[in-house]
C-alpha cells in the first residue's frame, strides 16, 4: 500500500471535493423524470462513493491517538 504525504492527501482531498460539486450540480440538472431515473442513481453513487473516499483521506490526517 502507498504512503501519500499529507500535501498529497490534501490534494487528492480539494479534487475529490471539486468532483463531488460538479456531481452535484450536474445532479441538479438533470431533470426528474422516469427516462433519467437510472442515471440519478449512479449519479448518486458515484457522488457517494466520492464521499466515502473524502472521509477516507481525512482519516489518514488524523493522527493516532495513544490508547
Amino acid at each position: 500500500m502507498e504512503t501519500l504525504s499529507t500535501a498529497e492527501i490534501v490534494e487528492q482531498i480539494a479534487e475529490l471535493r471539486r468532483a463531488h460539486r460538479a456531481l452535484d450540480e450536474e445532479i441538479q440538472r438533470v431533470p426528474a423524470n422516469m427516462d433519467d431515473e437510472l442515471q440519478m442513481k449512479r449519479l448518486k453513487k458515484r457522488k457517494l462513493h466520492i464521499k466515502d473516499c473524502i472521509t477516507r483521506l481525512e482519516m489518514q490526517l488524523v493522527p493516532d491517538e495513544p490508547a
